[in-house]
């Protein structure tokens, strides 16, 4: 069975508004989209009446209609002194509304509208334009909009227009629920119970408004925050070695004034903490707030345990990956030692399975949903798998593995740019790198070093994007930069890369006199080469690298494939490898023509039953696609035409539509699924192509025998007459129509002649009149009537098993994904309608000046001259032409045949390609004798065909868990032991954009009164 993907090909540069959405991670359900709850759920948990559905749909009208809008604007945090202001853009994309500063790293947030408590226009001098926003944390921001006037004016309709309809849904009271699930509400109410009311400080307004709609009260009586395994388990690492109580004041301290979950305000110092580390239990929260997963959870609570239910013991190929790989999944870890932690990762991959089936289950998922289900409960590990596998690192999980591969190429391009010399060692001894740096990007680290600085890199992942995996990589390779060069094989190169992660915990520079220079780790250089010294790979770096790779890849994946395919074949019955891969290429290309419509899947209850797996899914192409493949096999399955004009000559071909092409896609369709896989085609072809003239004659027979009951009626002898017309269609004179006129003569002569007769009744006496659904002709009386003619006969013999021919079929383009001003130009210019329109435009001009001609390629071509030659003597005796055979000609069917007669247009010589044909004894007969054997798979499928020995983790003690510090140790006070330190050491100069008078005049704003 094989799997035949296009959609590779059909890949699109996202829109600058899709790389906003992707810059704040928003969920694509924003403006209007529905979201997975709304489709997978329907519609809801509870029961509504007709007022309330009526309700709920003009509230989605009206959210369909909000518009977008972005606007220049200066961000103060509503604290005098604790911030400084940013310039930057604001903007509204309902239900959120998000904020980047000019440089797009030094201050952003994304904050949905019903978190908004209040918002009021500042009294400020003449020409400012300023809103105050209170939040649900009791924080107030102030917001300068520095455009003109009426664009300030229609920025404040549209956000007051969004936030009446987030009113109308009812979403601003699912908040407080929703953040009883957080860990950071009871962090920050714990660690500010005493002094409650500086956490509101500035505030009070929003304070009484929070607590009227339901705002956040004394959460640490009544939270419920989320956790994962690591609360029972333990977390990796010593927590003392890792400075959790430092970390963790750190944090309550920074979302105490800055908001936390929902409302998470990222400045500058929020960067560097992450870079610092986060702390085990807040690690879980974080990681889904900055990936954005924290909204898609929002937006549809319920949702996974839905999906689980619904699909409960349903078993596909999917889980049964999954049930494979369960117990490889860290299995050092205590919590995958236990049925608990099994189970939850069982279920988190299950879900992921069921939601996305065109995915599925795909090797190293495990890994990552191990790995964050120590920090997340289940429903949020769901969350964060889909935005890693469909957001950040789209097409890594994924059955072609196109996106790990993509960027492997990207990876070795930044090597050979950033390293030369380290490339070219490589290079020289034969050394891949994906042999290294796939299972990296492929586990995020989580499988190549200790687990507690693997999280760290994860850390930075989610704050600062897939930039940060070739960042590190690189700067791996150049720590271990002459090392590297002493390396000969690929055994050396794992060898040294291993060695390298497990001395991450140690000194940098051991032997220095600088006590400071030894407490600096391996790993701490790590990070600070990877994002001091290729601080110049950026997003838009990575992004120019994959356009300027990806059709390489999507040529070499699509070969790839086509060599399993043609391996995964049942049988090649008579074809050899070669010609298999010709039908292959004709029916790719028809899949990138006429796309095979989506397979619809029964519900789960009824597709398979708890000891039955469901079938490995299969292409399958449906009958337009076959049309489309069939015109590039069969020659009389199209219609070409030679044009010349005077300026050009042309082949246009066509695509022919006949009742003969529809009775062989299902003559051929063996499992009757109503679609035609690869190995069908294989087999069908197979059928005809080898076939010498009695074989022929009996294939013609039974494609055209209805009932398969070994006879023809009168009706089905008209319908093989009108196919054999529609063969001859384009040959040049009447030898081939009068061939068809003499059939059908002599198959009614000889038929009737052959009609049994009552007992007793003249032999010469009329037939007996039969309906025409009634047996009439056998496949005896058939090849009898075609041997009567000798051009059915040599058509038969070998004309029609030439009409099938295996081509190389060109390779097509990918479509070019430039998204530069020429490249948009010239895909605009040289487009199919562009090129038809120029076509029309010079046929006219050739008819006018009188050169148009247009000549009809036929289908086979062997006669070329308008001669006809002599019928062979009727095969019957002159005691069987007794019987006149009118009384069958002249009956109502007779119509259809005659009218089926088509003008046979005149036509040049025929061309000759390069063609692969086969002959009745099954020999090959090309053009290119170049024989079939697999292209050497590139050196990146050799890495993905063995990540599996890869994937294999080494075990760190490092990473064995130890018992947690008191809680009451995180509430006291901790002495500075350094954390801060390593803080500095990621200090960068933060431009805000702004002026000192402009600074001056946005602190001012922070105390400025409401327009009353």
């Amino acid at each position: 069975m094989s799997t035949i993907s296009t959609h590779l090909r059909n890949f699109k540069e996202p829109t600058k508004d899709q790389l906003t959405q992707l810059f704040f991670a928003l969920p694509s359900s924003v403006n209007g989209a529905s979201s997975a709850s709304g489709s997978a759920l329907g519609g809801g948990t509870s029961a509504k009446g007709a007022a309330g559905e009526k309700g709920e749909k003009s509230v989605g009208a009206a959210e369909s209609e909000l518009e977008k809008m972005e606007i220049n604007a200066v961000l103060s945090l509503g604290v005098q002194g604790e911030e400084d202001s940013y310039a930057g853009k604001l903007y509204l994309f309902p239900p959120y509304l998000a904020f980047a500063s000019l440089d797009r790293k030094s201050v952003k947030f994304t904050i949905p509208l019903c978190t908004i408590r209040r918002v009021e226009r500042l009294n400020a001098r003449a020409g400012i334009y300023a809103l105050s926003l209170s939040l649900w944390h009791g924080m107030k921001i102030v917001i300068q909009l520095t455009s003109l006037r009426p664009t300030a004016d229609l920025f404040c309709s549209l956000l007051r227009d969004a936030l009446k309809v987030e009113l109308q849904k009812g979403k601003m009271k699912a908040v407080k629920p929703f953040v009883k699930t957080c860990y950071s509400e009871l962090l920050v109410a714990n660690a500010s119970a005493p002094e409650n009311t500086d956490e509101k400080e500035g505030g009070g307004a929003s304070k009484s408004a929070a607590s009227e709609d339901g705002g956040p009260s004394s959460p640490a009586a009544d939270s419920m925050y989320l956790g994962g395994l690591g609360l029972k388990f333990k977390f990796p690492g010593d927590p003392k070695k890792l400075r959790e109580a430092s970390k963790t004041k750190l944090w309550t301290n920074y979302l105490r004034t800055h908001g936390r979950n929902l409302t998470l305000l990222r400045y500058p110092q929020c960067t560097r903490l992450i870079q610092v580390g986060l702390p085990n239990r807040l690690r879980g929260e974080m990681w889904e707030t900055l990936s954005g997963s924290l909204y898609l959870r929002f937006e549809n609570p319920g949702y996974y345990e839905q999906i689980l239910a619904e699909n409960a013991g349903r078993t596909n190929t999917s889980t049964e990956e999954i049930e494979k790989d369960l117990h490889r999944s860290l299995p050092e870890y205590s919590a995958y030692q236990s049925e608990e932690g099994i189970g939850a990762l069982r279920r988190v991959l299950q879900a992921y399975s069921f939601k996305n089936p065109e995915t599925g289950y795909c090797q190293a998922m495990n890994i990552l949903a191990a790995a964050i289900l120590i920090y997340m409960s289940e429903e949020q590990a769901f969350w964060l798998l889909e935005v890693i596998c469909d957001r950040l690192l789209p097409g890594y999980y994924s059955p072609s593995m196109h996106g790990t591969l993509l960027d492997q190429r990207v990876f070795e391009s930044l090597v050979q740019r950033c390293l030369p010399i380290i490339h070219d060692h490589l290079q020289e001894v034969d050394v891949q790198l994906s042999v290294a740096s796939l299972p990296w990007f492929l586990s995020l680290f989580i499988n190549s070093m200790p687990m507690v600085f693997a999280f760290r890199i994860i850390d930075c992942f989610f704050c600062m994007g897939p930039k940060v995996l070739f960042q590190v990589g690189i700067a791996i390779l150049k720590i271990n930069g002459e090392k590297l060069l002493q390396i000969q094989d690929d055994g050396q190169f794992i060898h040294l890369m291993r060695d390298y992660f497990a001395s991450l915990g140690d000194s940098a520079h051991p032997h220095s006199s600088d006590p400071r220079a030894r407490a600096i780790t391996r790993f701490q250089e790590l990070l600070l080469v990877s994002f001091r010294e290729f601080a110049v790979i950026t997003d838009e770096t990575i992004q120019s690298e994959r356009r300027k790779y990806r059709s390489e890849i999507v040529h070499s994946i699509e070969s790839f494939s086509k060599r399993s395919a043609i391996r995964n074949l049942r049988t090649l019955e008579r074809f050899t490898k070669e010609q298999a891969g010709l039908i292959y290429d004709a029916l790719f290309k028809a899949i990138c023509i006429e796309p095979p419509p989506a397979v619809s899947l029964p519900p789960p209850s009824l597709l398979t039953t708890k000891d039955q797996a469901e079938e490995r899914p299969e292409t399958r192409i449906g009958l337009k696609t076959f049309r489309v493949f069939l015109s590039e096999i069969c020659t009389w399955a199209r219609t070409e035409k030679i044009v010349s004009n005077g300026f050009q000559q042309r082949i246009d071909r066509e695509v022919a539509e006949h009742e003969l092409i529809d009775r062989l896609f299902y003559f051929w369709d063996t499992s009757y699924r109503g679609a035609l896989s690869f190995q069908d085609l294989v087999s069908g072809l197979d059928g005809v192509m080898f076939n010498d003239l009695m074989e022929n004659i009996e294939w013609f027979f039974n494609l055209h025998d209805k009932n398969k009951d070994g006879y023809l009626t009168k009706d089905e002898v008209l319908t093989l007459s009108e196919s054999l017309l529609f063969i001859f269609r384009h040959e040049v004179g009447d030898a081939y129509l009068g061939a068809v006129s003499r059939f059908m003569s002599n198959a009614f002569e000889y038929g009737d002649a052959l009609l049994p007769r009552p007992e007793g009744a003249d032999p010469e006496s009329e037939p007996p009149a039969i309906e025409h659904n009634q047996p009439y002709m056998n496949l005896a009386t058939f090849r009898m009537v075609v041997l009567a003619d000798e051009i059915l006969e040599s058509f038969f013999e070998t004309d029609f098993s030439a009409t099938f021919r295996l081509e190389p079929v060109p390779i097509q383009d990918i479509p070019n994904s430039n998204s530069g001003l020429l490249g948009g130009l010239w895909h605009n210019i040289a487009s199919d309608d562009n090129r038809r329109i120029f076509n029309r435009f010079t046929d006219e001009i050739g008819k006018t000046i009188g050169k148009h001609q247009v000549y009809t390629r036929p289908a086979i071509g062997k006669y070329t001259s308008l001669e006809e030659p002599k019928a062979r003597e009727s095969l019957l005796t002159p005691t069987m032409r007794r019987t006149a055979s009118k009384t069958s000609l002249s009956s109502p069917t007779e119509a259809p045949a005659s009218d089926s007669s088509t003008s046979v247009s005149a036509s040049g010589p025929e061309t000759s390609p390069s063609t692969l044909s086969v002959d009745k004894a099954g020999t090959v007969s090309s053009a290119t004798s170049a024989e079939f054997s697999p292209m050497p798979m590139p050196s990146m499928f050799h890495a993905a065909a063995n990540a599996a020995a890869l994937m294999e983790r080494t075990p760190f003690a490092i990473d064995d868990a130890k018992d947690d510090d008191d809680e009451s140790d995180i509430e006291s006070d901790v002495e500075d032991d350094g954390v801060m330190d390593e803080v500095d050491a990621f200090l960068e100069a933060h431009d805000s954009g702004l002026t000192q008078a402009e600074r001056e005049l946005a602190q001012d704003l922070i105390n400025a009164e409401p327009v009353k």
